[in-house]
């Protein structure tokens, strides 16, 4: 048995003879004919009922065709699942919070493309609490999000460890604070401040750090990239882990500097986070194993400078 056999009957029973049905198949009636009789002849019943003016569906074939059409709709979800496997194959969706955007994801980014031309790469800057709904019902394929150390991890979610790093302030070198050799809570107090908006874990971490107490003036903003160019621009200082800054072209272009925190607070770890539950397209393993590598690269040259 054939598919096409059982996709012929319906074009049959839905045109009203094999006559039409050949027609719309652009087939010859007598092969459309023979198909069927094979078909008959496997199943044991009459399927067309002929006549001198033509042949149409017979009874018996009416009775079965719910069957016939059971098989062909279950074809078409099975072509349909399979486009869709295609196409998701096709792209490659991954939210980040943009933590370490440019020393970290567009260099594995740029690796991804030279070994797949073909396949796209959607990058969608979100919320922790966004990427991790996105990621659960399939609509990310990865996620780059911050914890800090001794934060809980969502089980449901593979979580791996790429950077981590202390906090720093990031400023323009000439900014006052650019002198110290470390800031501390009462001198950030004094300069207008670009935080994270509510809901990244850098707003938790400043809030943390400044103990309820206010900047002089302060802008909110969503993810570091944002933050590094309003501090290049002169608008004040914001508070980055260092693996977000070290490395930045706005660095090593002198647009902007860092100094560490006197007091000291909890690291910030960024981690990429998928389905636990499933292995995901393949060309998503292999991005989630560049930004693996390109971390491990990160944390080279970070170990590098420390020594220098």
């Amino acid at each position: 048995m054939r598919i096409e056999q059982l996709e012929y009957i319906r074009a049959v029973t839905r045109l009203g003879s094999l006559r039409r049905a050949a027609d719309h198949l652009h087939l010859s009636q007598p092969a459309l004919s023979e198909t069927v009789r094979n078909l008959e002849r496997e199943l044991g019943v009459d399927l067309l009922e002929r006549r001198r003016s033509g042949a149409t569906i017979s009874d018996k074939g009416r009775e079965l065709l719910p069957y016939i059409n059971g098989v062909l709709e279950a074809v078409d979800r099975l072509r349909g699942a399979a486009d869709e496997q295609h196409h998701m194959a096709r792209m490659v969706r991954l939210g980040t919070v943009n933590a370490a955007t440019v020393p970290l994801l567009i260099p594995a980014v740029r690796a991804f493309r030279e070994a797949h031309p073909a396949t796209q790469v959607e990058v969608v800057g979100a919320q922790q609490a966004e990427i991790h709904r996105r990621i659960r019902e399939g609509s990310f394929d990865l996620g780059l999000v911050n914890y800090l150390s001794g934060d809980d991890l969502p089980p449901d979610l593979a979580t791996t460890e790429l950077l981590r790093g202390r906090p720093v302030v990031c400023v323009r070198p000439d900014s006052p604070l650019a002198s110290l050799p470390a800031i501390e809570v009462a001198d950030l107090l004094r300069e207008p401040l670009i935080v994270m908006r509510a809901g990244y874990v850098m707003h938790r971490l400043v809030h943390r750090l400044l103990g309820g107490r206010a900047p002089s003036f302060s802008y909110s903003t969503d993810g570091a990239e944002m933050g590094k160019l309003m501090v290049a621009e002169g608008l004040g200082a914001t508070v980055l882990p260092e693996f977000s800054v070290a490395g930045d072209p706005l660095l090593r272009n002198g647009a902007i500097t860092y100094r560490p925190l006197a007091q000291r607070v909890a690291e910030v770890l960024l981690v990429i986070q998928s389905q636990r539950s499933a292995s995901g397209p393949r060309v998503a393993r292999d991005l989630h194993r560049l930004l693996v590598d390109r971390a491990r690269e990160c944390r080279t040259g970070a170990r590098a400078r420390a020594a220098g």
